[in-house]
């Protein structure tokens, strides 16, 4: 069964609104972001404990392929987190499973007011391997909330954490891992990058996007209560739910080589001459009326020899070398101690600029954005080339 897509904005504000967050990743689409880390550093796990919080290991798969790779990755110790069932809004479609129903830990009124703990760390059935059949579990105090004691205590005993947190819950999510100072790989909205809490840190280098998922669409297993609204899904064979998600990345601090690829660019000379966007061809770059800065509208557009600042589109950061740029801003604030901002509009000035733009009374907020030749341009990031004079 399918239909049309359902759009990223769409699915994201819907969990966000009904707090239904229950949003599995495919092993595929998690193998290949660990993969590149790996290729990078074939050490980056050995040694380390990993926690999956936000995790349940009967539906997840970050639990199982950690599990799987316990030995190849040279894991110390695995520690997955799951939430109490009454305690999110995917929760009433949760029965237990023979996994927890077997055990002589099992308690009916534990299981849906309790989050759980899985722990993987040592042979524990004697087979000589270490896999998910090693797991032991036991139930939290609280409900599984990342933001608890427990479960902040195990990501203060943490190395790495790994997860697809709740959407509604990315900004919160994102500071608590900083505030534990752990490194991480987390998938979020590609619009967390504009956000006022993630922006400083992707310009600070404390953060950045994963390799693997550069078009942002993505399909998703829900759970079967999902409230799918005859938009875009599909079901599987078995009767599992399926919903293709647009906007999604990978946000993380783990290195990984195409962060250090760097740009092949012409110089502004050649752009002028045989760039294939018609804006730059034979044009040039105009210059914002309200900052010290080029405008270039498109990342293969970027002057390899110009020393000033450029502003530059959103998608910079799919191909953001920190060896080559800095990251200085953006032109979408209204922060009046920006360093590049020239000019900052009267009310008067805006007014009058959307009357000679649309013909009618209003205002054009001049001041939120990059401005060319009077009209406001998309966001921009403002970067400087590496070893540029300042």
């Amino acid at each position: 069964m399918s239909a049309k897509p359902l759009s990223g904005n769409l699915a994201l504000s819907n969990a966000k609104r009904a707090k239904n967050d229950e949003f599995y990743t495919q092993w595929a689409d998690i193998e290949r972001e660990m993969n590149a880390y790996l290729e990078y550093d074939p050490d980056v796990f050995r040694g380390k404990t990993i926690l999956l919080p936000c995790d349940d290991p009967e539906w997840s798969n970050f639990t199982k392929l950690f599990a799987l790779h316990f030995r190849d990755f040279g894991l110390r110790k695995l520690i997955s987190t799951s939430y109490a069932p009454r305690s999110n809004a995917g929760g009433s479609f949760y029965q237990p499973t023979l996994f927890e129903t077997a055990s002589p830990d099992y308690s009916a009124a534990k299981s849906m007011k309790r989050g759980r703990v899985f722990v993987l760390d040592a042979d524990r059935n004697a087979d000589d391997r270490i896999d998910i059949d090693d797991l032991r579990w036991s139930y939290l105090e609280e409900d599984g909330d990342f933001r608890s004691r427990e479960v902040t205590a195990l990501r203060d005993e943490a190395d790495i954490v790994v997860t697809n947190p709740p959407f509604s819950l990315f900004r919160d999510f994102v500071a608590w891992l900083v505030a534990g100072g752990k490194k991480f790989s987390v998938i979020g909205n590609s619009n967390a990058t504009t956000y006022s809490e993630i922006f400083p840190l992707i310009q600070q280098n404390r953060l950045w996007l994963g390799p693997t998922i550069t078009s942002g669409d993505r399909e998703f297993r829900v759970p079967h209560s999902y409230p799918l609204d005859a938009a875009g899904f599909r079901v599987d064979a078995e009767g599992n739910k399926y919903i293709r998600v647009k906007s999604v990345r990978w946000f993380t601090n783990i290195d990984h080589g195409r962060r250090h690829e760097p740009l092949q660019l012409m110089t502004m000379a050649e752009n002028i001459k045989f760039s294939r966007h018609k804006e730059v061809r034979g044009i040039g770059y105009a210059r914002y009326d309200n900052y010290d800065a080029i405008e270039v509208g498109f990342t293969d557009a970027i002057p390899s020899d110009y020393d000033g600042v450029m502003g530059v589109p959103i998608t910079f950061l799919d191909k953001y070398n920190p060896d080559q740029f800095e990251i200085l801003g953006t032109t979408e604030s209204n922060a009046p101690d920006n360093p590049f901002r020239t000019r900052v509009y009267t009310s008067q000035e805006c007014r009058d600029a959307y009357a000679a733009r649309f013909g009618k009374p209003g205002t054009y907020d001049l001041n939120a954005s990059g401005v060319v030749e009077g009209v406001k341009v998309f966001k921009r990031i403002l970067i400087r080339r590496k070893g540029a004079a300042k």
